[in-house]
């Protein structure tokens, strides 16, 4: 890539899109031009956002104090760490990214609480093996670890490699731990337009939507928590005077476990 940014990354773009200021012109085409055919894919990149936020103070209000964040994404206000750190001190974190950016700005990722602890790690989601291994420096994994796949597992076009990745992450984490996973839903008419011009871009980071039904899959043996699988905007959101909020082509689910 050259340095101003050959091809559009998802990383950046999303980053665009999140209000941030880490992107290159190549992105904000890219992320301009979705927008431009899908209105409401700025919606569901902020809607999965602020579901991070509302299940990271939930789990911690269910005594989690461990997350393993991959596929981080650059930082933007109110990452993992923050939340957690700023609900429960001790709360240990470890952020996993394999974009050259999001390493460059990994120090924002690094800062912690005295009581707790934050790391990065830069790899890959298809080594799945090596995170685990890696992440043990941080996390005790005789406790809960909430793992944490938003926006990611679409990034994994083959539907046999992405289950055995998510299914190799959880088996390895003991009872009590969560699956948090934000996924592109085919279920949302929007989708199939917002990917295609998406996959259409140049970028060299392709989406796989997946339907509802088959993002249910990735928590196979798992106890879903409520509301199950759903729009993003539809998990557990704050109490309003204007009903059900819109549906968003972001679904994502959190279960326990047993």
């Amino acid at each position: 890539m050259t340095a101003d940014g050959g091809r559009p990354v998802s990383a950046r773009v999303w980053n665009y899109w999140l209000g941030g200021k880490d992107h290159y012109e190549v992105d904000r085409r890219a992320g301009d031009e979705v927008a431009r055919h899908v209105p409401g894919i700025v919606a569901a990149a902020r809607a999965d956002r602020q579901f991070l936020a509302r299940c990271v103070a939930r789990l911690v209000d269910r005594g989690v104090r461990q997350f393993l964040d991959v596929g981080t994404g650059l930082p933007t206000a109110d990452n993992t760490h923050e939340i957690a750190q700023r609900l429960a001190p001790d709360a240990r974190i470890v952020y996993v990214d394999n974009d050259p950016l999001v390493l460059t700005h990994a120090r924002a990722l690094l800062t912690s609480t005295p009581e707790g602890a934050t790391s990065y790690l830069d790899a890959d989601v298809r080594d799945p093996e090596r995170i685990l291994r890696e992440a043990a420096a941080t996390l005790d994994t005789g406790e809960p670890i909430a793992l944490m796949l938003l926006a990611i597992v679409h990034l994994i076009t083959d539907a046999d490699e992405a289950r055995a990745i998510v299914a190799r992450l959880v088996d390895a984490l003991p009872s009590g731990s969560y699956l948090v996973l934000s996924h592109a839903c085919l279920d949302v008419e929007s989708t199939r337009t917002a990917v295609r011009v998406w996959n259409d871009s140049g970028t060299p980071h392709p989406l796989r939507p997946r339907t509802a039904a088959e993002i249910a899959g990735f928590f196979t043996g798992l106890d879903l928590v409520e509301p199950g699988v759903v729009s993003c905007s539809r998990w557990h959101p704050a109490p309003n005077a204007w009903g059900e909020p819109a549906e968003v082509m972001t679904f994502c689910g959190v279960a326990r476990k047993p």
